[in-house]
């Protein structure tokens, strides 16, 4: 398994938050003709009786929008590594309509890989206690499971600073809360730098394999992986963390026990992502994008309109995408192939994985 060597990555995407204040290179308007490209590829696929899941790229042609696509693709791979599209016309559509033109759109983009063991490829983001009511949490609680990081992303409560199981993830507001819900986001480069310049004996740790959970997997009876949280190849960086499913994996039997050095690790790098990162409060009609290997993201508690309908809602779209990175050996054990633009990454099933869609 290759590791970063102990020197600083330069690069776009080394930025920090204050860089992502001063300009705004980063956020692309959507324009009116590119809206109604999308609009007439949308009422195409609906006089066709096409259910999204089933449509090809070919079967929602946007050539105009694409080419804003192919300039998007590559600023998330060797640009910045996060994109912000903005002003997408969500108002005038349902949300089936909007599954219809995300879906689309994220066809030109790469291919959508599953989000759980039960085959979600688009997901809502809303706050499911509020919806459905505390049993799922109180099920959980009484069986002594630990919450995951997908019940934290579907309450109203605050997210630590992750990266999700895939290339690019993608995120479209419909509608934002009434109060807080900020997106946060951090250059893991920069987090990696900042890290070595103050404490390169923990920056070797974070080099060095660290145990995570498998929960919510389909199929496999392995229940944990090693893997370090900043891995390089062919001068690539990439990183891949969580921290619940790092504290999870110390429940389970055969996983070492964290030493307090590994522990300071992850608090030094928990505070450096908070001191570095970019909040930004996402408006309807924007669809953030980034890139998994180089940008960590987190969110901020929030508080919905209580009104029905009112209520903050996002949906999600994990992409593999064809212009990837190689990754480091080792790193098949999550993400399935480590080789660059293979379908790769999102949750295992049972039976299959999704099929790839370029």
């Amino acid at each position: 398994m290759t590791v970063t060597t102990a020197t600083p990555i330069l690069g776009p995407a080394a930025w920090r938050g204050l860089d992502l204040a001063r300009t705004t290179d980063w956020i692309r308007p959507v324009s009116e003709a590119e809206a109604q490209e999308l609009d007439a590829a949308l009422r195409a696929v609906q006089r066709r009786r096409l259910d999204w899941p089933a449509m090809t790229r070919d079967d929602f042609p946007i050539p105009r929008f694409a080419e804003s696509l192919g300039e998007v693709s590559r600023a998330l791979e060797d640009g910045r590594g996060l994109v912000l599209l903005r002003g997408l016309p969500v108002e005038r559509y349902t949300e089936a309509e909007l599954r219809i033109m995300y879906w689309g759109v994220g066809l030109h983009l790469g291919t959508p890989r599953y989000q759980n063991a039960q085959g979600e490829l688009i997901g809502d983001v809303r706050d499911e206690n509020r919806l459905y009511g505390s049993v799922r949490e109180l099920e959980a609680a009484a069986s002594g499971e630990p919450r995951t990081s997908r019940s934290k992303a579907r309450s109203a409560g605050p997210l630590r600073f992750h990266t999700d199981r895939v290339d690019v993830v993608t995120l479209l507001c419909v509608r934002p809360a009434a109060r807080g819900g900020l997106s946060k986001v951090a250059s893991s480069i920069a987090v990696h730098n900042a890290i070595l310049e103050r404490r390169p004996d923990l920056h070797a740790l974070l080099c060095q394999p660290y145990y995570h959970s498998r929960e919510g997997e389909a199929g496999g009876k392995q229940k944990y992986y090693a893997m370090p949280i900043f891995g390089m190849r062919d001068g690539r960086f990439t990183s891949q963390y969580s921290r619940t499913f790092v504290e999870n994996a110390q429940h389970i039997p055969g996983v070492p026990a964290l030493t307090a050095a590994q522990d300071e690790a992850l608090d030094l790098w928990a505070e450096v992502c908070e001191e570095l990162c970019y909040e930004m409060t996402l408006e309807p009609g924007d669809l953030q994008l980034l890139n998994n290997h180089v940008v960590y993201h987190a969110r901020t508690t929030y508080e919905d309109d209580p009104a029905p309908g009112r209520d903050r809602f996002l949906m999600r779209l994990w992409l593999s995408v064809p212009n990837s990175r190689a990754l480091p050996e080792g790193f098949d054990a999550l993400w399935g192939s480590i080789e660059p633009g293979a379908p790769r990454g999102g949750i295992a099933q049972a039976a299959d994985r999704p099929r790839s869609m370029n």
